[in-house]
This record gives C-alpha cells, structure tokens and sequence, in this order.
C-alpha cells in the first residue's frame, strides 16, 4: 500500500466513523425537535408589560407572534407616522419592546398560528388584517358585524370577538383552547 492509499483510507475511516457516531447519536437523543412538529397550540401570549403599556393604552397590544419581524421591524422604526399618529415613547421604551416584538415575531417562535400566519406573505405587511392567513379565516364574516358593528368598528379589533386575544387565544369563547 503506498503512502497516499494510506493517506485516504485513514480519512475514510474517519469520515465514516464520525458520520457512523453523528447517526448513532441523533437515533438515541435528537439535538433538536424539527420546527413546526411540536408547534404550540395559537400565539404566544403578550408578555412584556412596557409594550402591553406603551402600545395597549391606545390598541390591544396585538401578540408579537402575529407578525413577521420585518414587519414589526418597520412598524418600530416609523412610530413618527404610525397609522396618522405620531407615537412618542422613551428610548429604553422603545428598545424593550422593539426586542420583545422582533424576538417574538412569526418566524422566530414555533407556534401554530404564527407559523400559519407567515405562509404567502408578500411585501413587508404593516397590518395584520393583510396577512392571507387572517384574511382566510375572516372571510364569511359580514360588513354589518364589523364595520357596521359600533362596538367592533374594524377586523383590527381583535379583542371585540376574541376576548382573550392577548393572551394568546383567538377563539371567540374564552373558555375554549387556542385557535390552531
């Protein structure tokens, strides 16, 4: 045997038997759970008590997992013109809930409703309301029940029909499980 079969037959070796111990050991204890097949049920609930503050004295603070990043993202870095509202918070104010909200974005937390959520979005969406995902379970509801409704005014009113939005469960009975 000459030095470089030698050479290539040790590597192989090693190769095989690294590769060998890398199969042994995901079959006896996974290193990770594949994304998506043990999703919690719904959204994760809001957490951070300067964002259900800061932005749910004005809206319901909507669960950051509703979103995408990029979204939340842009949302944050235009609070001068948001919705035809200029929003003034403090700079530790909006570093705290900037992180929250983009740590807890559709995308980045493995939830079934937020995993849902990010499927066909195209653009950066600024709204909820324009995800395809909420635009298919709404689309049966009737005018009259929302904009016709003084007491609901707009789909973006979670929290009229799903009373325990912010925490998560976008059922329109607070006693069910979360939507999936």
């Amino acid at each position: 045997m000459n030095y470089a079969t030698a050479i290539a037959s040790a590597a192989l070796l090693v190769i095989t038997t690294g590769f060998s111990t890398t199969l042994l050991a995901d079959k006896e204890e996974p290193v990770s759970t594949p994304w998506g097949v043990h999703s919690k049920p719904g959204v994760a609930p809001v957490t951070e008590e300067s964002y259900r503050k800061e932005c749910g004295s004005c809206h319901m603070a909507y669960p950051p997992g509703l979103l995408p990043a990029h979204s939340w993202e842009r949302l944050m870095t235009t609070l001068h013109e948001h919705f035809g509202e200029n929003v003034k918070i403090s700079r530790k104010s909006w570093k705290t809930i900037t992180n929250y909200l983009l740590n807890g974005a559709a995308g980045r937390v493995d939830y079934t409703v937020s995993n849902q959520m990010i499927h066909n979005i195209k653009g950066i969406p600024m709204r909820i309301t324009e995800l395809p995902y909420f635009r298919n379970k709404h689309q049966e509801i009737p005018a009259q029940q929302v904009t016709g409704n003084p007491e609901v005014r707009s789909l973006g009113n979670c929290i009229a029909c799903h009373t325990q939005a912010e925490k998560g469960l976008f059922t329109e009975e607070s006693g069910q499980s979360p939507a999936e």
